[in-house]
């Protein structure tokens, strides 16, 4: 099967998951469960759902072992989570963006104040819906210690010491430049942030060891780096066609970039040395994943 129907494949698997633990839209509050299933059902490449879900499947010892109530609430909840960060990036008091990915964004469609909501909704609704692999642990001891170790990352990686953190260091520093130590700790923990939590997690549950654990980790901060840089070259070399949004946004917008501060030369150089690392690192692991090898390839030198 080629890459691109293989990934079709496993974002219509993710998105199968993700539909599994929607809300229903009734009661005298539906009007927030329909804006967060109209936030979490916008498309989107499934990324982060899919490298937890085959992070997992990679350090499963056989593929019987695999528990559907036990991954799949992390799943959705990563997808959760990544979409009540988008929510509330394009509310007015952020980037203030009335579409993404060709509809309208939830505060245009719903209004600013249930923008706010569906944003606060999409994230507490995500430690609910991995809280249910509790249930599932029953007596198993070691199993509700990875488990619980799986909430502790996902709760670190989308907190203050990960994916807000970098974004309050990004509203900080609006419209001044960055030295490039700034630049790299905003990458590291407004994009890298998830991408580390859905590739640990995926690790942790599956029974991985605290070494493959960190090794993990490693690869994904290298993935995370490597593709927000690939998203400032293709801000300036890409078409808006390509894109799906406006190309050559970070210069009109005064935004510091790697490209800004090193050249297109030097960003593509980094992309293929964090890129080369990360395969090296990653066929370490002896996991023989092709599939995982071939979903990184595709982030970091994609075209889109």
């Amino acid at each position: 099967m080629e890459f691109k129907d293989e990934l079709k494949e496993k974002i219509k698997i993710s998105e199968e998951i993700l539909k599994r633990y929607l809300p229903e839209e009734t009661g005298h509050q539906k009007t927030i469960f329909s804006a967060m299933n109209y936030s979490l059902l916008a498309g989107g490449k499934r990324i982060r759902p899919i490298l937890m879900l085959e992070t997992y499947k990679m350090f499963l010892k056989e593929e019987s072992a695999y528990q559907a109530d036990i991954i799949e609430p992390f799943v959705s909840a990563m997808e959760m989570i990544h979409t009540y960060s988008l929510v509330h990036d394009d509310l007015p008091a952020m980037d203030d963006d009335m579409y993404r990915r060709g509809k309208l964004t939830t505060h245009a469609a719903f209004g600013e104040a249930m923008g706010i909501l569906a944003g606060d909704a999409l994230l507490n609704f995500a430690y609910e819906t991995a809280g249910q692999a509790f249930t599932a642990c029953g007596e198993d001891i070691a199993l509700y210690k990875r488990t619980t170790k799986a909430m502790n990352l996902l709760s670190y990686y989308a907190g203050v010491y990960g994916m807000v953190g970098g974004q309050v260091v990004d509203v900080e520093e609006s419209g001044n430049p960055l030295s490039l130590e700034q630049l790299m700790f905003i990458y590291d923990l407004k994009t890298g942030a998830l991408l580390k939590a859905s590739m640990t997690i995926g690790a942790v549950l599956a029974g991985a060891t605290d070494e493959e654990v960190k090794a993990i980790e490693s690869i994904a901060e290298k993935v995370g780096l490597a593709f927000q840089i690939q998203d400032d070259i293709l801000d300036v070399i890409s078409t808006t066609e390509e894109l799906g949004k406006e190309i050559n946004s970070d210069e009109k917008n005064g935004k510091t970039t790697y490209v800004t501060l090193l050249g297109i030369d030097k960003a593509k150089e980094e992309v293929k040395t964090r890129s080369d690392k990360a395969a090296e690192e990653l066929s370490e692991l002896k996991k023989n994943d092709m599939f995982i090898q071939k979903l990184i390839d595709f982030l970091i030198h994609r075209t889109y």
